[in-house]
């Protein structure tokens, strides 16, 4: 499958110690697989061996760059990749049967790099609320128990979503099917648009600037997402021909393109203020749009400015305070960072959370998720991606740091307004100029094109930051004349339970205080094992 690179009589050392220790180590792993034959647990050693080995002497022969003059660099087959999951595909089993409120989503498959937050992209991205979440991916092998419901906390019923589900979770395919796809759903940008990433400081009127002069130079934005956290901005726009469609070639226009767009950034920063323009095409497969948001503010150090609660870390004090708690303590018996963090309940907090472990290079190889009431509690057992945990003081005060701008970043202030309205070039500018016109800034923006309709968000303040008059804004829509179709409390989170439900959870929610008083410190961690031994035994198969 894949062969070290080496000339002369260094080959046949390498490769007598390569097998020596690939054959000593397949008698003690070989049993610890399930549901596989004895051919392919062999198979799966293997290659898991063979990886680990080349890897080694790799990593051995960059130490030794300078006195030497031979590194072993190994060629790994592109087919190598996908090898393991030909071997063991993942299982997919959703359940409507165990839970009255819910339904369970449970992965089964062959751990990879990124598997978790590929799997909580897929449920966010369906609008799906995820309640509770068990995850282990120890032993090269990804577990995964999600509790789901949408927006209305109704389960999952629909067949052609849960069909599309079972596709979407398969690490193994190869697209999603014509009777699987859900057409309304996507609005994500097409991959030959062209994509505008910028990241400045926040004022009033700059995103409207943006559009206006994208607009002059014959630039349909088909997407549009930004951000605001604390004095940072970071914003994407993906843009094609305005004139023959398509995307945007030739070289001297890109460049003039960008010029006038740093220009416009430029125009209000001051001598050695951060700020970044950057046009890139994202055919082949871009970054989810908002990991990429993710990744522009952290490159932009936002999270230098965060701080979690300074409170005391008590339980009586958790129990009253809505803000971002994060706490790491050190496993050394297992080499593990411990992560626990406790905020306020909200859509797609897990996956803001995994996005920041992930682009951080932590591996998360235990984890448990649950939201009680308004609140919500996350615990990760992570190493870092090398394959050790450097206990230091300046990585643990960075990790938290992170953690705080990841959850924090998406608690947008201001009046939220939805937008439906036909597609045309210019909408977006035309939008946010009569709001700029009328001393409204904007504090987020999500807007991307379906067919012919453009569909959204925008988050509205007025231009110091703060809340603005909802009867202000709706005159000011009256104006815009399109359809925006109605305004909302910008904090909303997750769904709100019937009545009868609420009494319920206020007294589980009471007993499960209750016997917190008395859990050791990390109780999250303890309850991990026994879900998963309990759930793995029953992993069923769903073909799709």
């Amino acid at each position: 499958m894949f062969l070290p690179r080496q000339t002369g009589a260094n080959r046949p050392v390498f490769v007598a110690i390569r097998l020596r220790v690939m054959v000593t180590l397949i008698g003690d792993e070989i049993r610890a697989t399930t549901r596989l034959t004895g051919y392919q647990c062999y198979l799966l050693v293997v290659v898991t061996k063979l990886q680990k080995v080349t890897h080694t002497f790799a990593k051995e022969g960059r130490k030794k760059k300078k006195k030497m003059e031979i590194i072993y660099r190994p060629y790994i087959d592109p087919e190598f990749e996908f090898l393991i999951e030909r071997i063991y595909p993942p299982w997919v089993c959703i359940d409507n049967d165990s839970y009255k409120d819910c339904t369970l989503v449970k992965v089964d498959s062959a751990n990879k790099n990124g598997i978790l937050l590929e799997m909580v992209q897929v449920l966010t991205d369906l609008d799906l609320v995820i309640s509770k979440s068990y995850i282990s991916s120890d032993g090269g092998w990804f577990m995964d128990v999600f509790h789901v419901t949408d927006q209305l906390g109704n389960k999952i019923t629909d067949e052609s979503l849960i069909l599309y589900i079972q596709q979407a979770l398969c690490a193994s395919r190869g697209g999603i099917s014509k009777e699987a796809r859900l057409p309304g759903r996507n609005v994500t940008p097409g991959l030959n648009d062209l994509a505008l990433e910028m990241t400045s400081k926040d004022r009033p009127g700059l995103v409207s600037e943006i559009s206006a002069v994208l607009v002059e130079l014959g630039c349909n934005i088909t997407t549009a997402v930004a951000w605001t956290h604390g004095t940072r901005a970071a914003s994407i726009f993906y843009v094609e021909d305005g004139l023959e469609g398509g995307p945007i070639t030739d070289p001297i226009r890109l460049a003039h393109v960008q010029e006038q767009l740093e220009n416009v950034v430029k125009a209000h920063h001051e001598e050695g203020e951060k700020r970044s323009v950057r046009l890139t095409t994202p055919a082949g497969g871009h970054t989810h749009k908002e990991r990429r948001l993710h990744q522009l503010m952290y490159a932009d150090e936002d999270y230098e400015s965060c701080r979690g609660c300074d409170g005391s870390g008590s339980s009586a004090h958790k129990k009253g305070c809505d803000r971002t708690h994060v706490n790491i303590e050190s496993c050394k018996e297992k080499g593990y960072w411990i992560v626990n963090v406790r905020s306020r309940d909200r859509p797609k907090l897990l996956f803001d959370t995994v996005c920041a472990l992930t682009d951080l290079q932590y591996v998360v190889f235990h984890a448990v998720v649950a939201s009680r009431g308004t609140l919500a509690d996350q615990e990760y057992f992570v190493r870092h991606k090398d394959g050790y945990t450097s206990n230091t003081e300046s990585q643990r005060q960075k990790l938290t740091l992170c953690l705080v701008a990841a959850i924090e970043r998406r608690i947008s202030q201001g009046l939220r307004l939805d937008l439906c309205a036909k597609n045309r070039m210019g909408l977006l500018s035309d939008i946010t100029r009569v709001f700029r016109e009328n001393g409204l800034s904007m504090s987020r923006i999500e807007i991307g094109t379906h067919g012919e309709r453009a569909v959204g968000s925008i988050y509205v303040t007025d231009a110091s930051g703060d809340e603005v008059n909802p009867n202000a804004v709706e005159l000011v829509t009256k104006e815009i004349g399109e359809s925006i179709i109605a305004v909302h409390k910008s904090h909303m989170w997750a769904p709100q339970p019937s009545s009868s439900s609420r009494a319920s959870n206020k007294i589980h929610n009471r007993r499960i205080e209750e016997e917190e008083e008395d859990r050791p410190r990390f109780s999250l961690g303890s309850l991990v094992w026994s879900h998963l031994e309990r759930l793995s035994s029953s992993f069923g198969a769903i073909k799709s």
